[in-house]
C-alpha cells in the first residue's frame, strides 16, 4: 500500500469518527492491517498529517482529526441515553452531541457548540465547547447513605449521573430519603457532580412527599415570598368612586358566570340582553387584573416569574396570591368588579355588527356551574333560562362557522380523580367538554380573536404596533404521513392535499373514533401531529383555530400573557406608542417555557395518581388497548382508567421477539406472533412504581385464545373494534432503565388553545 493510498483511507475513517482519537496500533487495527511495515507506515503518515495541521496530538502518538467546523449557540435536549440534540435557531437541523462531548451539559442548558464539518448523507454533529447558562442546578431524587458519603439517584428521566454528596452536606437526610440537592461543583475530570441536601422531601411513595416533589423538580414554588404576600393585603376590596366613574357601567345588564363546580377564582362574566330590531348585545367581561397589579412591581414580578398557574391533582400553584385571584379579582355574585370587556352587536346569525373594548364595572346576578348551565340546556328550569339558551344558540353557530372555516375539533379526554382526604385516589373519572363548557369557549375564543384582530389589523396607512398574539404553526408533512401511517391500522386515514381537506378529514376522524378503543391513543397522537401553539409577537395566525389573528384575553388571573394584552390593548387604545417589541418577545418566549413547565408538572402529577390507583389493584386483570411499543416492550392502556403501563419483551418467553420500528410493532422470530399498536389485550397489574411513577403489567394467558386484531371494514381495512380477549406469556417486568420515548406513546392532557 502507498503512503497515498494509506493517507487518504486514514483520512476517511478519521472524518468519518470526529470526535474520537486514535493511536496507530487502534487505526491499524480499524483498518484492518496486519504488516508491520504498514503499520510504521500508518505511524509515519500520522505524523505527517499532524506536521500538515490535518491532524492534531492530544497526548504523545494519540492523534484527532482537526476541527473545521462552525460555531453555534443552541439548547441542549437530552436523550434518556444521555446523548442529546442541540437546538439552536443558527442551525437548520438539530445537532447531534455523543455522551462524551456533551461536556457536563444538562437538559435545557444553552451551550456554544463546535458543529463539525458534515460528510455526505450524515446528520450534523458537534462538540460542546462552553456551558452558558445551567437551565436548573437543583435535582430530586432518592438518597442512598453510606458510611462516609452518599449519593443522590435522580428520579428525572434526563439526568444520566448520580450526585456525590459528602457526610457534612446531608444537613440530617437519611438514607431512602426522597431529597433536593443543589449542584455546587463539577470538576471538569470527574464523571459525578458534586452537591448538597437543600430539602429533605420525605419518604418516597407518601403523597406529600411525592408532590412536592413534582413541584421540585420542575422548580415551581410552594408559596408567595413574604412581600409579595403583604403588598396583596395592601389592596383595598373597595372600589373607589373615581374609578367607578371612569368605566362604562355594565350593572343594569344581567351578567353570570359558568365554571367549573371546584373553582375558586371567577376571571370571566358573559352578559346578554336583546336590542332592537332582533339584534343582541353580548358582554364578554374579563377581570381587570392589569388595573391591581401594576408593571414592575414586586406583584407583577412574581406573576411574570410563574407566568401561568399550575393545576396539579390535589393542589394549584397559582400565579397571584389568593386575596387577588380568588377576591378583589374574582368576579363573585353580588359584588362589584372592575372588568376588562369586549361587547358585541349580534345578529340572530351570531355575526359581529358591532364591537366595543373597553373597561367597565359589572356585578354578576348569579354563579352557575358547568353542570346546572347544562341542566338548563338541556330542558330543566332554572335562572335566567332564556338568556342561558340564547347564548347557546349563538355559541353554536359560532362554533359551526368556525369549523366551516377549517377549525379542527380536538374535544380531549381529562382524567380526574376522586380523593380521599389524604389525597389518595379512590376513583377515576373522565371530564369531557359539553354544550356548557363549548358555550363559554366560543364567547372566549371570539373575544380573543376580535382583540388580536383590533390591533393586528390597523386602519389604512398605519402599522400595527408590537403585541402579543397566540400562534400555532401549521403541521409538519413528516409528521403527517407518520399520522397517516399510524391510523391506516385502524383503517383511517387524513388528507393532505390542502388545508381544507386536511381539516375536514381531521374532524371526521375525530368524530369517527369517539367513544372506540383506540379514541384516546388517536386523538393523543393527532395533538402531537400540530405544532405546539406559543406566544409570539410575530402574529402568523393560529392553524388549529383557523384564525388569522389569535391572542389570549380572557384569562389574567392565570395566565401572565393575558395582563400583558390587556397592558397592551389599553395602551393602543389611548393612542399610546409601540411598546418595545424586542421586550415583549422576551416575555412570550418565558411564558411559553412557563406553560410547558406547567403542562409537564401536570402530567407527572396525573401519572403518578394513576400509578397510586393501580397500587391498590396489583393482581388483578384489566382490558386495554397496545398505545406505544418500543424496542423494551410495549405499553398497554386500560380502557376504563386511561392508566398505561408497559409489558416487557423479557416476559414474552414464547419466542425472540424484535422490534419493528416502521409498522408499530414487535413480531416473534420464529413463531411470528405479532403485537402490534391497536391490539386489545388483557393485562393484569404486576407492579405499581410510585416512586418512577411507573406501571408494569403482566398479559393473561387464556388457552385457546388470540390476540384481538381491529376488525375490519367491508373494504378490507382495519377498524378497531370488540373481540375476544387475547393470548399471551406472562412474566416481570424487565429490570434497568427505560430509554427513549416509544412511538404513539400517550400524554395525559392535550394542547390549550
Amino acid at each position: 500500500m502507498s503512503k497515498a493510498d494509506v493517507r487518504k483511507r486514514l483520512s476517511t475513517m478519521m472524518a468519518n469518527h470526529p470526535a474520537e482519537s486514535f493511536n496507530y496500533k487502534q487505526l491499524a487495527m480499524r483498518l484492518q492491517v496486519k504488516s508491520m511495515d504498514t503499520k510504521r507506515q500508518i505511524s509515519e503518515v500520522l505524523k505527517d498529517m499532524a506536521g500538515d495541521g490535518e491532524l492534531e496530538e492530544i497526548s504523545t502518538g494519540r492523534y484527532k482529526i482537526k476541527q473545521s467546523g462552525s460555531y453555534i449557540t443552541g439548547e441542549v435536549e437530552l436523550t434518556a441515553r444521555g446523548t442529546a440534540y442541540i437546538i439552536s435557531n443558527e442551525s437548520e437541523e438539530d445537532v447531534f452531541v455523543t455522551f462524551s462531548n456533551l461536556k457536563h451539559a444538562l437538559n435545557g442548558d444553552k451551550v456554544k457548540v463546535l458543529v463539525y464539518a458534515r460528510s455526505r448523507n450524515r446528520r450534523p454533529e458537534g462538540e460542546v465547547i462552553e456551558i452558558l447558562e445551567r437551565k436548573k442546578a437543583t435535582f430530586v431524587g432518592v438518597l442512598q447513605k453510606s458510611a462516609n458519603y452518599a449519593f443522590l439517584i435522580p428520579t428525572g428521566k434526563q439526568f444520566p449521573y448520580d450526585i456525590f454528596i459528602s457526610t457534612e452536606h446531608l444537613h440530617g437526610a437519611e438514607n431512602g430519603d426522597k431529597v433536593v440537592v443543589k449542584i455546587k461543583d463539577w470538576p471538569e475530570n470527574q464523571k459525578n457532580p458534586v452537591g448538597e441536601v437543600v430539602e429533605v422531601l420525605g419518604r418516597p411513595g407518601d403523597n406529600d412527599t411525592e408532590m412536592n416533589a413534582i413541584m421540585a423538580e420542575y422548580e415551581l414554588p410552594v408559596k408567595f415570598p413574604a412581600n409579595v404576600l403583604k403588598a396583596a393585603e395592601r389592596i383595598s376590596l373597595e372600589i373607589p368612586q373615581g374609578e367607578m366613574r371612569t368605566r362604562r357601567d355594565c350593572r343594569n345588564i344581567t351578567t353570570f358566570t359558568i365554571d367549573p363546580k371546584d373553582a375558586k377564582d371567577f376571571d370571566d362574566a358573559l352578559s346578554v340582553r336583546q336590542l332592537e330590531n332582533g339584534l343582541y348585545e353580548v358582554g364578554v367581561h374579563i377581570a381587570d387584573v392589569s388595573y391591581y397589579v401594576k408593571e414592575n412591581t414586586v406583584l407583577d414580578k412574581e406573576a411574570y416569574a410563574r407566568a401561568t398557574s399550575v393545576y396539579l391533582v390535589d393542589r394549584t400553584i397559582p400565579m397571584l396570591p389568593e386575596r387577588l385571584s380568588n377576591g378583589v379579582c374574582s368576579l363573585r355574585p353580588g359584588e362589584d368588579k372592575l372588568c376588562f370587556s369586549a361587547i358585541f352587536k349580534m345578529d340572530a346569525q351570531a355575526r359581529v355588527l358591532e364591537q366595543w373594548f373597553g373597561r367597565t364595572l359589572i356585578c354578576s346576578d348569579r354563579r352557575f356551574t358547568y353542570e346546572e348551565a347544562q341542566e338548563i340546556i338541556e330542558g330543566a328550569e332554572g335562572d335566567y333560562k332564556p338568556e342561558i339558551l340564547l347564548l347557546n344558540d349563538l355559541a353554536q353557530k359560532l362554533r359551526k362557522e368556525r369549523f366551516k372555516a377549517g377549525a379542527i375539533d380536538f374535544d380531549r379526554v381529562e382524567v380526574k380523580f376522586n380523593l380521599d382526604e389524604k389525597g389518595h385516589p379512590t376513583g377515576v373519572y373522565f371530564k369531557r367538554s359539553k354544550e356548557a363548557n363549548k358555550l363559554i369557549e366560543e364567547f372566549m375564543l371570539l373575544a380573543n380573536k376580535k382583540v388580536a384582530e383590533r390591533i393586528g389589523r390597523p386602519k389604512p396607512g398605519k402599522k400595527a404596533p408590537a403585541f402579543v398574539y397566540r400562534v400555532h404553526e401549521q403541521p409538519l408533512p413528516e409528521k403527517l404521513e407518520d399520522f397517516n401511517r399510524f391510523v391506516a391500522r385502524f383503517g383511517y386515514g387524513v388528507k393532505t392535499g390542502s388545508r381544507k381537506a386536511l381539516t375536514t378529514s381531521m374532524n371526521n376522524l375525530m368524530r369517527e373514533v369517539k367513544d372506540k378503543p383506540e379514541q384516546n391513543m388517536i386523538e393523543t397522537l393527532a395533538v402531537r401531529t400540530m405544532a405546539k401553539a406559543a406566544y409570539s409577537t410575530d402574529n402568523i395566525g393560529h392553524y388549529g383555530l383557523a384564525f388569522d389573528f389569535y391572542t389570549h384575553f380572557t384569562s389574567p388571573i392565570r395566565r401572565y400573557p393575558d395582563v400583558m394584552v390587556h397592558r397592551l390593548l389599553q395602551r393602543y387604545l389611548d393612542d399610546g406608542r409601540s411598546a418595545n417589541k424586542e421586550k415583549l418577545e422576551e416575555y412570550c418566549k418565558h411564558s411559553s417555557d412557563m406553560e410547558q413547565v406547567s403542562a409537564n408538572a401536570e402530567r407527572s402529577s396525573v401519572k403518578y395518581k394513576q400509578v397510586e390507583f393501580m397500587a391498590d389493584r396489583l393482581g388483578l386483570e384489566f382490558e386495554g388497548t397496545i398505545s406505544g411499543v418500543t424496542q423494551w416492550g410495549f405499553y398497554v392502556e386500560l380502557e376504563d382508567s386511561k392508566c398505561e403501563g408497559l409489558v416487557s419483551m423479557t416476559e414474552l418467553d414464547d419466542d425472540f421477539y424484535e422490534f419493528d420500528e416502521k409498522n408499530y410493532c414487535i413480531t416473534g422470530r420464529y413463531h411470528h406472533k405479532t403485537y402490534q399498536l391497536g391490539d386489545r389485550v388483557t393485562v393484569r397489574v404486576a407492579k405499581a412504581n410510585l416512586v418512577a411513577r411507573q406501571l408494569d403489567f403482566e398479559l393473561v394467558k387464556e388457552e385457546g385464545e388470540t390476540v384481538v386484531r381491529p376488525q375490519r371494514k367491508p373494504d378490507g381495512k382495519a377498524r378497531a373494534g370488540s373481540a375476544k380477549k387475547p393470548v399471551s406469556k406472562s412474566g416481570v417486568r424487565q429490570k434497568g432503565k427505560r430509554k427513549e420515548k416509544p412511538v404513539g406513546k400517550k400524554t395525559v392532557k392535550g394542547k390549550k388553545k
